[in-house]
């Protein structure tokens, strides 16, 4: 194994020591960030709660009390923490299995948008020439088009042609991830145009590597800190765009419970049950602040100036 010589004391070490440094730096300076280790709590908090909704002593998230059908309930009340909603469905249950359809929709839809933008930016960035223009005119369309009056159009066509909320949940996934990834694809082509002149790009070159092991095996990792930013930070902003898009009708169809069609369901009672919007409003913002301070401090922590 290849070893660096640091004088004067003639200690070395390896290139697998000098990977567990750089990691232990990068996790120094994240653990310096208080507001991002709050957020990475919060998030933790926010998944492990979702993910044990089966299993957690709750009420049938779409079963309605009819003792309290059409009167939105006070907390605490007749065996629910929360209360109600307008229609009699326990609110503490509606809330963890939204935060389900909410954090699902933005996994998925993140992964498909770094995948697109990754895939995209990588090949105009490494070839350059009449590849860059043409990849880059294409996202230059799609950056000219407003992302949320177009998922409107598209989530509107598609509801007028099927009710299933499964079906909805996959539609709202491919349409986000499908529009979101041109400003990441931006970014990774500036980064491949800076890596694909440097000195290890060459030698793979000269080794006869494949340009996709190049992309792939050499570039990519030295461009991945970037991706993990951008998609930290997207991941807030699908949460925001299915809200809306649940709160304006066009998303998570009833009786399945999001967060954005619960603030909708939740209008007609403002006044004597303020309770019952104020809990997924705050849910989506305790959620959305924590992934941007995340995201600010994993920015910090990998920035190359603070190294």
């Amino acid at each position: 194994m290849a070893t660096t010589t640091l004088p004067p004391g003639g200690l070395a070490i390896t290139a697998d020591d000098d990977f567990q440094l750089e990691r232990h730096g990068v996790w120094k300076r994240l653990r310096r960030h208080k507001p991002a280790i709050v957020g990475a709590f919060v998030i933790a908090f926010m998944v492990l709660i979702a993910a044990l909704a089966h299993v957690l002593p709750l009420h049938d998230p779409n079963a309605i009390d009819n003792a309290w059908s059409g009167t939105p309930l006070a907390p605490g009340v007749a065996g629910h923490f929360l209360g109600t909603d307008e229609v009699g469905r326990d609110l503490l249950a509606r809330l963890i299995y939204g935060a389900q359809i909410s954090l699902t929709v933005a996994l998925f839809a993140v992964i498909m948008e770094l995948t697109i933008g990754t895939v995209v930016g990588a090949i105009a960035g490494y070839y350059g020439g009449w590849v860059d223009y043409w990849l880059m005119r294409l996202t230059d369309v799609f950056l000219s088009i407003p992302l949320l009056p177009l998922l409107l159009v598209l989530t509107a066509i598609v509801s007028a042609t099927s009710t299933k909320a499964a079906l909805n949940f996959g539609t709202i996934v491919i349409i986000i991830g499908g529009l979101s990834w041109p400003s990441l694809a931006r970014l990774v082509r500036a980064s491949f145009l800076s890596l694909r002149e440097k000195e290890f790009t060459e030698a793979a070159r000269a080794l006869g590597n494949r340009d996709g092991r190049i992309i792939f095996r050499h570039l990519l990792p030295n461009a991945v800190a970037p991706i993990i930013v951008q998609g930290t930070l997207e991941i807030a902003n699908v949460i925001i765009l299915e809200s809306t898009l649940s709160f304006l009708g066009f998303g998570i169809q009833p009786p399945t419970a999001s967060w954005g069609n619960m603030l909708a369901n939740a209008q007609s009672n403002m006044s004597n049950a303020p309770w019952v919007a104020i809990l997924p409003g705050l849910c989506i913002l305790v959620t959305v602040l924590a992934v941007n301070y995340l995201g600010d401090g994993m920015r910090d922590a990998l920035d190359p100036k603070l190294k």
